[in-house]
């Protein structure tokens, strides 16, 4: 059994302190250094270890500007066999939604695939809706948490799914689509082989035009549903109170300021 397994990559600062554009609220990437986004690479990890137990392709796609191309020689120094990347200022300033939509017209021109593997969640959205919404796309299953991938069969894989308070264990069939945890395994370092051997390898890369001339309405800002009204960086105080006393003064002290600050109610109206 040879499977061909797709899996969805981001570029995204290596910092959390980016600077936002008061004026348009979009995040200020330039002078930033950027990375794979995190989850992406349990999701790589995932895929190499089933192309080597099962044979078969992993393909990489991103959407992005054109220095994204870094990520994706990034996946082909861990294994990766090809690289494909979305990139056209018709895509710029895309939710979640029109994200999904983009990336899952990128994937539909690729040869059949079996398994689409995403990471939870990218570092900078922290959304986890890019996944499922690519798979809802699609018209195909998913399944989201997955802790760890068992196997695969002729017609699916076998995952264990962690929902926090209960733990699945579920067979899915092909085609389809999971997001990846930490819990899949620690992802394998960059390959200085695989570099030199890899460096002359063709990344395809498609505009919007390349596309289903039909979806056009549905990329990037135009074709998000939802605007984003106001982002700010979250206020960083480094202010601290050192407290003294018994046990039971700290005590009191420590729900006093609880209370000052409405992260708990008083006593007398939680009797009430």
């Amino acid at each position: 059994m040879r499977v061909h397994i797709v899996v969805c990559i981001k570029q995204v600062p290596e910092t959390r302190n980016v600077e936002v554009c008061p004026e348009t609220g979009v995040l200020l990437r330039d002078g930033v250094d950027s990375i794979m986004n995190p989850f992406d690479l349990y999701a790589l990890e995932a895929a190499l270890r089933l192309k080597e137990q099962y044979g078969g392709t992993v393909s990489v796609i991103s959407m992005g500007p054109p220095q994204a191309q870094t990520v994706i020689r990034e996946a082909y120094q861990m294994g990766a066999d090809r690289g494909y990347l979305l990139s056209d200022r018709a895509f710029a300033g895309a939710d979640t939604l029109a994200t999904s939509y983009t990336l899952a017209q990128g994937i539909e021109k690729l040869d059949a695939y079996d398994v689409i593997l995403c990471g939870l969640q990218t570092t900078d959205g922290d959304t986890a809706q890019v996944g499922p919404g690519i798979a809802e796309v699609l018209g195909i299953p998913h399944e989201s948490n997955v802790s760890r991938v068992l196997g695969a069969t002729a017609d699916g894989l076998q995952v264990i799914s962690d929902l926090g308070t209960m733990v699945y264990t579920k067979s899915i069939k092909f085609p389809c689509l999971v997001t990846l945890t930490k819990g899949v395994g620690e992802p394998r370092l960059l390959s200085f082989k695989l570099k030199q051997s890899t460096r002359d390898w063709p990344i395809t890369t498609w505009s919007a035009a390349d596309l289903d001339s039909a979806a056009q309405d549905f990329f990037g800002l135009s074709g998000s549903p939802t605007q984003v009204e106001r982002i700010f960086p979250p206020t960083v105080s480094d202010s601290f109170e050192t407290w003294e006393g018994s046990g039971l003064e700290l005590s009191h002290k420590l729900v006093q300021k609880l209370q000052e600050l409405r992260l708990v109610e008083g006593v007398e109206r939680a009797q009430n």
